[in-house]
């Protein structure tokens, strides 16, 4: 199989807004047994027995405290936040867990700790930039927020892309040389970056998170709070809800010692390999290799659960390695 696999708005009720309210339990409702998991591809379960869990949001500029539910993926959780904040659903980029600044350390991804709060990142400045391609690799990281809007995750310190100021960490890709790329996937944005004729310029449209005139800190009870200790904390409850683009959401344990380990290695390895970061992508590539027995049977496997991607061979067996040195605790 290596060598031949080939590429196969109404608004809500004000009683969602909570400002000022105690955000120390951001998950109620009971949580009952873990979901089965029912195959991908399937439709979302109806909202009568998605689990019940209610999170709580804020934009990040700034904004009273929500309260959302009822999500199974990451476009239905970007639906309530604009429903409770009376936006249109495209002006949501991306959203940060536990903290209201542009950390891409902390972006929400596959998964949500039942105690995590959610800060949304909206639409800000526009901004066109001219870049001259000086050399093959232009230093960018790409990822995307599982909506249609791939953004700039990281910039390598002395790349191309550095020596540009106007360019930034959390900024929206929205054209490329007048081409519009919303509902590109991040890979398919980075192939295209990488694919630019060397010593040309090319043109960039983005658009950047908004920002406050000073990054407000989480309200809490008493107003006008910091909320630090949540602030360096990631999945702080026992559970998470795992967020999937097919099939239903499903209430886990927290990640395994071993799942971190591998999720972060193969993460690393996409950007690597690809250009990209998606810890929700890396995360399903680790639990289809879990249990298979030889890189030949993982990349058949990989090829039924992500028929959109065309992962070269080479790094097919450095992840099958990456998965096996995780079970044997050798990173």
């Amino acid at each position: 199989p290596l060598g031949l696999r080939k590429k196969k708005n109404k608004s809500r009720e004000s009683s969602n807004l909570v400002e000022n309210e105690d955000v120390s339990g951001h998950a109620s409702g009971g949580v009952a047994a873990k979901s089965a998991v029912n195959g991908g591809g399937l439709p979302p379960p109806p909202a009568n027995l998605r689990p019940k869990l209610v999170f709580h949001t804020q934009l990040a500029h700034g904004s009273p405290t929500g309260r959302i539910e009822g999500f199974t993926n990451v476009k239905e959780l970007y639906n309530k936040i604009a429903e409770v904040f009376n936006l249109s659903t495209d002006e949501i980029l991306f959203c940060t867990l536990n903290t209201h600044k542009i950390d891409m350390e902390k972006l929400l991804g596959g998964q949500i700790g039942l105690e995590d709060f959610i800060f949304a990142h909206i639409k800000g400045l526009k901004k066109e930039v001219e870049v001259y391609k000086a050399e093959d690799a232009l230093g960018l990281t790409i990822t995307d927020n599982g909506a249609g809007y791939a953004f700039i995750k990281r910039i390598k310190e002395g790349s191309v892309v550095d020596g540009v100021k106007v360019i930034c960490i959390g900024d929206h890709v929205e054209c490329i040389n007048g081409k519009n790329i919303v509902g590109m996937r991040h890979y398919e944005v980075a192939r295209m970056l990488k694919e630019l004729p060397r010593d040309q310029s090319f043109t960039l449209k983005l658009v950047e998170p908004m920002k406050a005139f000073e990054m407000l800190e989480p309200r809490s009870r008493g107003g006008g709070g910091a909320k630090s200790s949540g602030e360096n904390k990631i999945g702080s409850g026992r559970e998470t809800l795992r967020l999937r683009s097919k099939g239903p959401a499903t209430v886990e344990e927290m990640p395994s010692e071993f799942e971190e380990k591998a999720v972060k290695k193969v993460d690393d390895l996409l950007e690597s390999y690809m250009g990209i970061r998606d810890t929700e992508l890396a995360a399903t590539m680790v639990e289809v290799g879990r249990d298979k027995k030889n890189p030949d049977e993982f990349a058949m496997s990989l090829d039924q659960a992500l028929g959109d991607f065309a992962f070269p061979d080479e790094f097919v067996f450095d992840v099958w390695g990456a998965i096996g040195d995780a079970k044997q605790g050798r990173f």
